[in-house]
């Protein structure tokens, strides 16, 4: 009867604890109320799918991001750091229940026949100085948790498991955004070494011209060294490019978790346009983000702690004993004169720690601090990748425009070029110097092409990716 009002007694002391510390309060944090770089159309809060390279329309990069999501070594990495988190939230909720240990033993004492002797009145004999000690018992400890330090601890645990989620989480987005980069880098090089290719063709088959032209007496001899050196920047050019396409498609392996010796993916010049993602509100980065999310939930773990340290200046309850057997020699272990009991309440308080509580309390306010000021960091860059992104896909559509424009200029300029040289009319330097010009303004577009669907990647990660 006693045992049960003890129970019933820790049981009321448990469900009426508090706990000491701050709760959490998510920090306001000014948001601007549209983007900078974002048309008027852009603020329909509009969500982005999950799997948001499908926009994209490629088959070949639905594949690959597949791939990657099974794959990648780093992925799996940060989901095993999922699982270390889930599992150390168990740890912390096992200090809720009472631990329970059994020690079984044996142990041989002497002991000191002066000492013991000298405490003993004079004429009793010593007794036995050799014998074995036997125990068999259940050992009990209960922390009642008044302050709520257990809760507490069980509170930032939680919170080191969500940010890893979100973590995880945010790692697949980068994944994924970084699959979709080196995929269109790869393409766009191709788009540019088909431009060389092309060029070269033109230029051999120049040289080749000014060759029989110089053997008629038509063209001089510059003609030729300047067709020949105009050829061998060409292939120049193209090992150029084909280097950077190899190291791109090699990097593409690694990401996929493929061996890059094993490891190819078809050479394509077409590209799809970009897909049109509304912006969407600034304040729904707070939402989607998941970097943003985890460091919420990493001041969440700051501020928990907080508490902890605040719990350890009170005293601290506990419910302590051991039962069973235990006697000296073997033979009577399980006599019932053998059976033992120690069970009761328990108190810690710290009276003088020299300063080490307080300065671990300083030390766990600091580290919430910190834990602040990179959740503001974290909008603060969230803001201006999405800023970034919506200057950057405006700025590459007009550079394109403009290029489609320069490339037909500079098309007719070789064209008109090449028939004042037949004519006599102008030196090969106007052709050979128009014909670069073209080049350039095909491998620039090409190049802005890429870029311009690598900013649309850009800007659906800077997004959150709708995961």
């Amino acid at each position: 009867m006693n045992h049960f009002r003890l129970f019933c007694l820790t049981t009321a002391l448990t469900c009426a604890s508090c706990s000491v510390g701050p709760n959490f309060k998510l920090p306001e944090v000014l948001m601007p109320s549209k983007w900078k770089n974002g048309s008027k159309a852009n603020t329909a809060d509009i969500p982005v799918p999950g799997e948001w390279w499908k926009l994209f329309g490629s088959a070949e990069l639905n594949r690959l991001e597949e791939r990657a999501m099974v794959n990648n070594q780093e992925l799996r990495g940060a989901l095993a750091r999922v699982e270390t988190a889930r599992a150390l939230v168990g740890v912390k909720q096992a200090d809720w229940f009472p631990q329970l240990n059994m020690k079984d033993s044996m142990q041989y004492e002497r002991l000191s026949q002066s000492s013991f002797g000298a405490n003993l009145p004079s004429g009793i004999a010593l007794p036995e100085t050799q014998r074995r000690r036997f125990q068999n018992v259940i050992e009990l400890g209960w922390e009642i948790d008044l302050w709520g330090r257990v809760r507490r601890n069980v509170e930032s645990s939680k919170a080191s498991q969500f940010a890893a989620m979100e973590t995880l989480s945010a790692r697949r987005l980068t994944l994924a955004a970084e699959v979709a980069r080196l995929y269109f880098l790869t393409h766009s090089l191709d788009r540019q070494m088909l431009a060389v290719v092309g060029t070269q063709t033109w230029r051999d088959e120049a040289l080749k011209l000014q060759e029989s032209r110089f053997k008629g007496g038509l063209a001089n001899e510059m003609d030729v060294a300047r067709a020949r050196t105009e050829l061998e920047f060409a292939r120049n050019d193209l090992a150029a490019l084909e280097r950077q396409r190899g190291n791109a498609e090699n990097a593409l392996a690694v990401i996929c978790g493929d061996i890059p010796s094993d490891f190819h993916i078809s050479k394509v010049t077409s590209q799809p346009r970009p897909p049109k993602v509304p912006a969407g509100l600034p304040s729904t980065l707070l939402q989607r983000r998941p970097d943003i999310r985890a460091a919420e939930q990493k001041m969440r773990e700051a501020n928990a702690q907080v508490g902890v340290s605040a719990a350890s200046f009170y005293p601290a309850f506990s419910i302590v004993g051991s039962g069973g057997l235990e006697s000296i020699g073997a033979e009577h272990l399980y006599d019932q004169r053998s059976r033992v009991l120690t069970i009761g309440p328990s108190m810690t308080l710290p009276i003088f720690q020299g300063g080490k509580l307080r300065a671990n309390l300083r030390a766990s306010k600091a580290s919430y601090d910190e834990t602040l000021a990179n959740y503001r960091q974290s909008i603060l860059v969230a803001l201006q990748e999405v800023e970034d992104s919506l200057l950057d896909a405006r700025a590459y559509a007009k550079q394109g425009r403009a290029l489609d424009a320069a490339i037909a200029s500079a098309q007719e300029t070789q064209r008109l070029a090449e028939l004042r040289y037949q004519k006599g009319l102008a030196s090969y330097f106007e052709v050979v110097d128009a014909n670069r010009t073209v080049l350039n303004a095909k491998l620039l577009s090409a190049q802005v092409e890429g870029q311009r669907l690598m900013a649309s990647v850009a800007m659906l990660k800077a997004l959150g990716g709708g995961w």
